[in-house]
């Protein structure tokens, strides 16, 4: 099943959260997550940089650090919420207004924003999207060996069957292969690249995988 871009919050088995991103695509495939000064971005990769001239949407930061929380949206909008939950916004207000403000991409498929976020410190977890018929937010409460996620397409509201109950992913590294291939996500079609940010003692780890 193709599903589009993913993103995804959840805990590891021994209660570390963790927030993660998956390009998939059909259209612009020649992607890669850049890991730089602490936040991931999607890029062309070496070559497809003409890329950008058919598309703007395609290249963003994807993956940013707010104090306790770990933000992941497919898009543009990662910055300003990521900024409004650094200024002390409440979580599901950031997110609001972030996709509120940004809206859907006005492409040819009119492509959702998603986003998910993750807090170390509170074991929330939040995912969001704004499609052009409905803006949605819901606060989950995180728990060992569980992920929840929404995609651009199909799984495209924060439900609560779109659970992956057997999550098992100890480290960062293994948070962004684990959304490639791992559990529910293995089903879902046309990986490119991907990205995690996984709890450690001292705040997150970032970690990314080309496929």
């Amino acid at each position: 099943m193709y599903i589009g871009r993913i993103v995804a919050v959840g805990m590891t088995k021994d209660n570390r959260v963790c927030a993660m991103y998956r390009v998939s695509s059909r259209s612009f495939p020649n992607r890669q997550a850049v890991e730089n000064n602490g936040k991931i971005a999607i890029v062309p990769r070496p070559g497809a940089e003409g890329d950008l001239a058919k598309n703007p949407y395609i290249s963003y930061n994807c993956l940013r650090i707010a104090g306790e929380w770990a933000i992941a949206t497919n898009g543009s909008q990662t910055d300003p919420i990521t900024e409004k939950i650094a200024m002390g916004m409440p979580v599901r207000d950031a997110i609001t207004l972030g996709l509120l403000a940004m809206d859907y991409e006005k492409d040819s498929l009119d492509t959702p924003r998603i986003v998910a976020v993750a807090g170390r410190k509170s074991k929330l977890g939040y995912l969001g999207i704004i499609r052009k018929d409905a803006v949605l937010v819901r606060e989950f409460t995180l728990e060992p060996g569980v992920a929840r996620y929404i995609s651009t397409y199909e799984k495209n509201a924060p439900a609560c069957d779109n659970v992956d109950n057997a999550f098992d992913a100890m480290c960062a590294d293994c948070a962004a292969q684990y959304v490639v291939d791992g559990g529910v996500f293995a089903d879902f079609e046309q990986p490119v690249t991907s990205a995690a940010a996984v709890e450690e003692a001292d705040g997150f780890k970032l970690a990314t995988v080309i496929c």
